[in-house]
């Protein structure tokens, strides 16, 4: 499986929130697609951003990266953003990270998460 393929990423935009549904696989090699991605959204500070991972099958530390660094420049510009649908098996992964309660932010205390 090759990139453009293991990464599917689909943006939906309504009544003030910005949904990305993601699904397949997201670690190294789709790495630089992501935040393609990724980077103007976080400019959006009116709207809520929220990243839908019911289709997400596997997350290696650069997706988890990824994570963290969207993040941080949401809390940055005291905007929403929040995870939604996330599997069991990826929710572990980021229960063993600690990241989980830095997932559902709305201000700025999101920084904190390192």
């Amino acid at each position: 499986m090759h990139a453009p393929d293991k990464l599917r990423l689909r943006t939906e935009t309504k009544e003030g929130r910005c949904t990305v549904y993601i699904s397949g696989e997201l670690d190294l090699e789709v790495a630089s697609h992501m935040r393609a991605v990724m980077e103007p959204l976080v400019e959006l500070s009116d709207r809520i951003l929220t990243l839908n991972l019911q289709e997400l099958q596997y997350i290696d530390s650069t997706g988890i990266g990824i994570l963290i660094s969207v993040l941080k420049a949401r809390s940055a510009r005291s905007g929403a953003f929040t995870v939604e649908a996330i599997p069991p098996h990826i929710r572990k992964l980021f229960d063993m990270t600690g990241i989980t309660p830095f997932l559902n932010q709305t201000g700025p205390s999101a920084a904190q998460a390192h």
